[in-house]
């Protein structure tokens, strides 16, 4: 059965803070996902998700604060337009845009965070393997 390979660019103060309390409750969720913690969802570059894709992943998860929550103000709106536009950009060269997910996530919604990595997981697995992955290369993800 294919297990799908995700990246997930968490914020430090709330989506990331959200895994962690799902991991302190015990809340599982699917094994799939390699995090790695920004201080700020609004500094994910659209490079970097294009690299990941690029380097084998099958979908990219982007956490943040919620609108009005963020720790720098305004990061959250930032990834908002960007990640409209980067779907609209990965449509183009063949990728569907619902392999890239963003979600805001506080730091009290663990069991939150839980479903939705385990939903996005299941998504993830039924659009199948990311059609860009370089032939047998893995990359390291």
């Amino acid at each position: 059965m294919f297990e799908p390979k995700i990246i997930g660019f968490c914020c430090n103060w709330c989506a990331y803070a959200g895994a962690d309390l799902a991991g302190i409750n015990r809340n599982q969720y699917p094994p799939n996902i390699r995090m790695i913690r920004v201080m700020c969802s609004g500094t994910i570059e659209p490079l970097y998700v294009v690299k990941a894709f690029k380097e084998g992943a099958d979908g990219v998860f982007i956490g943040g604060c919620h609108p009005g929550d963020c720790h720098y103000q305004s990061g959250n709106y930032k990834t908002q337009r960007r990640i409209v536009l980067l779907k609209r950009a990965i449509s183009e060269i063949g990728l569907d845009p619902r392999r890239i997910r963003l979600e805001w996530v506080s730091a009290a919604e663990g069991q939150r965070f839980a479903r939705i990595i385990t939903e996005f997981t299941e998504e993830i697995r039924k659009l199948g393997p990311n059609p860009l992955k370089l032939s047998g290369v893995e990359n390291g993800i």
